[in-house]
C-alpha cells in the first residue's frame, strides 16, 4: 500500500508490507508515540511488534532513521519492522 502523505493532516502510512511500515509523522513524536501510530494502523501480530527500524540498521542503506518529509514541513518518515 502507498498513501500520500502530502494530502493528509495528521501522521499517516506511507508503505506496508507484510513485514514493514513506512509513516510520515510529527517530527517531535518520540519512538514510543510512532510504534503506537503504526501498531494503531496495522496491528502487527508478532509478539516483538512493530519496531523503528534504528541508526546503522544494514536495511536503511545508510539513510538516516528519521528522513524530512518533502511534502509536510516538521513532519518525518520513519521504517519500522515486525
Amino acid at each position: 500500500m502507498v498513501g500520500t502523505a502530502k494530502k493528509a493532516a495528521g501522521p499517516v502510512v506511507t508503505k506496508f508490507g507484510l513485514l514493514d511500515m513506512q509513516v510520515c509523522v510529527p517530527g517531535e513524536w518520540g519512538d514510543e508515540q510512532v510504534v503506537k501510530f503504526a501498531q494503531g494502523e496495522y496491528p502487527c501480530g508478532t509478539t516483538g511488534g512493530w519496531q523503528v527500524r534504528k541508526e546503522g540498521d544494514s536495511l536503511l542503506g545508510g539513510c538516516p532513521e528519521r528522513v524530512a518529509c518533502e511534502g509536510r514541513k516538521g513532519f518525518v518518515h520513519v521504517m519500522l519492522d515486525a
